[in-house]
């Protein structure tokens, strides 16, 4: 059986959740791996709980993660990381908002692409398809300052590595 990776992303209506969980899966599907996407968006419009279940691999059948088999559980806001804990599996990594200094972003609403530069530095999937995704997901007007999120992202990862 081929090793299928499973990622939940979540936080509130409103985050970015569902174009994280895009770019995430986008980013798979470019690297070459089957992919399945699957969002539950709850109260999304009023700031309710959103969360996305994206899982890639050789072979996917189902795009749910099951319960409490999580490989990754990145979280945007902190009331969220404990509502989706029990997602991640033992071992498991979670990647909460305090993962980058927010002060650090150009702007506040683009937290989860820096989120997810911490996530891609854990995964197997080259830099250049991520900035390649990021390119094809964002307008111009909005790219520079996703693009220095994700960079701030990566970059938070290889300092508590060193």
């Amino acid at each position: 059986m081929s090793k299928v990776t499973n990622v939940v992303i979540a936080g509130l209506g409103g985050q970015g959740v569902v174009r994280a969980s895009d770019i995430l899966a986008g980013a798979a599907f470019r690297a070459g791996y089957d992919v399945k996407k699957s969002e539950i968006h709850g109260m999304s419009q009023r700031g309710g709980s959103v969360a996305s279940d994206v899982r890639f691999g050789d072979t996917v059948f189902s795009p749910m993660v099951p319960s409490g088999e999580a490989d990754y559980l990145v979280v945007f806001d902190p009331v969220q990381v404990e509502a989706n804990r029990p997602q991640l599996r033992a071992g498991g990594t979670l990647i909460a908002p305090d993962s980058i200094d927010e002060r650090q972003l150009v702007n506040r609403r683009c937290l989860n692409t820096g989120l997810l530069g911490v996530l891609s530095a854990h995964l197997e999937i080259g830099e250049e398809i991520w900035l390649e995704t990021l390119s094809a997901s964002f307008p111009e007007k909005l790219l520079q300052s996703n693009l220095q999120a994700f960079r701030l992202g990566r970059e938070a990862v290889r300092k508590e590595n060193s």
